[in-house]
């Protein structure tokens, strides 16, 4: 008893700090799983005829049509997605969980059926396209801004995760003080609320543009495959793949380093929340 009291750690079973094996064989072969294809496609690039798989006419207008679809997507995200995260994160109202299920459905939606869903609602005979193509003369199906639209509906969420994510992070007292001082709730969201979740809206930017660039499903089948007007960066890999691998694997790598480039700008963000 006079000992200084009891020590709880004495006789029970240390706890051993080594992977168990059950444990570690699944995780490395996870690991090759993921890897290994990687490896595959830095292995059998055409190292040699790159710079010149790169600087081909067909390959450059996929280059510069992907980026400049990509980051209009964005910036219609931004737009749309900054305002619908505050919502989101700050508003009460009926229905919030099912509007944000809504939100985050294309996250889970396969790319055609979205693809499809644009038609039904954008198209010349759509929902709303039988109207803009009536009252205004547009017409998005198979047009570059086509590309811009199927892009931001499955980048969009995102964005809006990211943002509301770091809005409720945020601390709303800011934004009460704001109010008291005689600030309106916008004032007080763009120049209070706004520099603060900055990081969060960078980092759902980076996402939203890094998705929008490697989108697939609901550009081809919203927009279409024509080179130079809608044939963005996966389109043409996976036209090329048929008849010209080595300019597949070219634009593969293109699409591997801005996606290495994403994981190095957020690393510090995944960091920080781990």
């Amino acid at each position: 008893m006079g000992g200084g009291g009891t020590r709880p750690w004495l006789g029970t079973p240390r706890l051993r700090t080594g992977t168990p094996l059950p444990l570690l064989l699944p995780a490395l072969v996870g690991l090759v799983f993921l890897v290994l294809p990687l490896l595959a496609l830095l292995v059998r690039a055409p190292w040699r005829s790159l710079p010149d798989q790169l600087t081909s006419v067909a390959v450059w207008q996929a280059l510069r049509l992907s980026l400049i679809t990509a980051t209009a997507a964005t910036a219609v995200a931004l737009v749309l997605g900054v305002p619908l995260a505050w919502l989101l994160a700050r508003a009460r109202f009926p229905g919030r969980r099912l509007v944000r299920a809504l939100v985050t459905l294309p996250l889970v939606l396969p790319p055609v059926v979205g693809g499809v869903a644009l038609l039904l609602a954008l198209g010349r005979n759509g929902i709303v396209g039988r109207w803009l193509d009536s009252a205004f003369g547009v017409t998005l199906p198979f047009t570059t801004a086509g590309v811009v639209v199927a892009e931001a509906f499955v980048a969009m969420p995102f964005l809006v995760i990211s943002v509301e994510g770091t809005l409720r992070a945020a601390d709303p007292r800011y934004e009460e003080a704001a109010a008291t001082l005689g600030a309106s709730r916008f004032t007080a969201f763009r120049r209070v609320t706004l520099p603060m979740v900055a990081p969060g809206v960078a980092a759902g930017a980076v996402l939203a543009w890094a998705r929008a660039l490697g989108e697939f499903g609901a550009t081809i089948t919203f927009a279409g495959n024509f080179p130079g007007r809608t044939q963005t960066m996966p389109l043409s890999v996976y036209l090329a793949l048929q008849s010209d691998p080595a300019a597949a694997i070219a634009l593969s790598l293109v699409l591997l380093a801005v996606s290495i480039a994403v994981l190095a700008g957020l690393r510090d963000r995944w960091m920080a929340a781990s």
